[in-house]
């Protein structure tokens, strides 16, 4: 196998930030009222602005073109540079067919290529970046773009919101009711980010070799949990949109973002720590030489609960190796882990040896993706 590494990052964040007083007037209010839940919700999720492609209550940019931004500003410098393969991921594609990563790459103006869409919901860009790692490791390519991009501000505008109220009393009581609707529309956000991937270092910075990526799901035991398009039903199956009537759609509020609050709090942090668990036995993984631990968090209200699943499980990695920026780009989906590499790799912080592990859950049906890295 060829050694696979990381040469170049990009990421692209559209118009100025969002701040949490400013985010009602962008997506809405729902019925014409405040939520609720909005001031609960971003005091326990902690993100303090964010980004969207929406002004005036209309789109400004397509998912496709935040993810085509990235990608040129990622191949600014290398203009002569033919993309062998672009391996893209989103939880949010603007259309159903054409797949993503067709739309990116008309955008993109450049070579035929070979692509690749990941679809799905944050392990999408994880998914896309390992199809890419192994394309350049098995020798069928000696390069690849990798991306992972986001546009939901359209799916959280008030419009697409069926009323269903939660009172502020069950929401102090139990703050992960609040995840169902409300929390998702005051925690998603757009944005996009892209990786040049090569089987050779660069040789005007730093690089990251991919040691390894680990991709697992537990959907064989457990239920949808976040799921939009579609309708659960009481026996935890899904009713897709397509066999919805029409009529229905916006009653029930088919195409919301939605969380099953319980399974979320039952099973999200303890499968993660879980599946490192079995990583680290498999791989002999010695987290004493992990230098920056880069957890995908979809609110801060979680950080205390995998310190301790993972202490709980005999995993060692303190907060002083955690490396986040949830609280100002906000949780970008398949975006979010190639934005908080790319704000690692560009800060000068990084020294030629270290060890990088990054974890990403998926609440959709329960994956988890774990990446390795080694900076070179």
């Amino acid at each position: 196998m060829q050694e696979v590494f990381i040469t170049r990052i990009a990421r692209y964040l559209p118009h100025d930030p969002v701040n949490n007083d400013e985010m009602e007037t962008v997506l809405g209010k729902i019925n014409g009222k405040p939520s609720k839940a909005r001031a609960l919700v971003l005091r326990s999720n902690g993100i303090k602005q964010r980004y969207y492609a929406f002004k005036d209550g209309k789109s400004t940019h397509s998912n496709a073109q935040l993810a085509a931004a990235a990608i040129e500003k990622l191949l600014a410098d290398v203009p002569g540079l033919d993309v062998e393969i672009l391996a893209c991921g989103t939880g949010s594609p603007d259309q159903i067919v054409p797949s993503h990563a067709s739309m990116v790459h008309g955008l993109l103006r450049r070579k035929p290529a070979e692509i690749i869409s990941a679809a799905g919901s944050c392990c999408s860009g994880i998914q896309a970046l390992k199809y890419a790692w192994m394309a350049i490791a098995s020798g069928e390519a000696s390069n690849a773009v990798s991306a992972g991009s986001e546009k939901v501000s359209s799916w959280m505008h008030a419009s697409r919101f069926h009323v269903e109220s939660e009172t502020l009393e069950q929401l102090q009581k139990n703050p992960y009711i609040a995840f169902e609707k409300d929390f998702l529309r005051w925690m998603l956000s757009d944005g996009a980010g892209a990786l040049l991937l090569e089987n050779k270092k660069s040789e005007s910075g730093p690089s990251l070799k991919i040691d390894w990526i680990e991709i697992t799901s537990f959907a064989n035991e457990l239920e949808p949990c976040m799921y939009s398009g579609s309708i659960k039903n009481e026996d935890a199956s899904l009713t897709g949109w397509n066999d919805v009537d029409v009529k229905d759609w916006g009653n029930n509020s088919v195409f919301a973002i939605k969380q099953d609050t319980r399974l979320l709090s039952e099973h999200i942090v303890l499968k993660g720590a879980e599946f490192l668990k079995s990583i680290a036995l498999k791989r002999n993984l010695d987290f004493s030489r992990i230098t920056y631990f880069l957890p995908h968090m979809s609110s801060e209200f979680f950080r205390k609960h995998i310190i301790a699943a993972n202490i709980a499980n005999g995993i060692d990695l303190p907060e002083e190796k955690w490396f986040t920026n949830l609280t100002q780009v906000g949780n970008v989906g398949a975006a979010s882990p190639f934005l908080m590499l790319e704000e690692l790799f560009v800060s000068g912080r990084l020294k030629k040896g270290e060890k990088i592990l990054m974890m990403i859950p998926e609440s959709a049906r329960f994956s988890y993706a774990y990446v390795h890295l080694t900076v070179a």
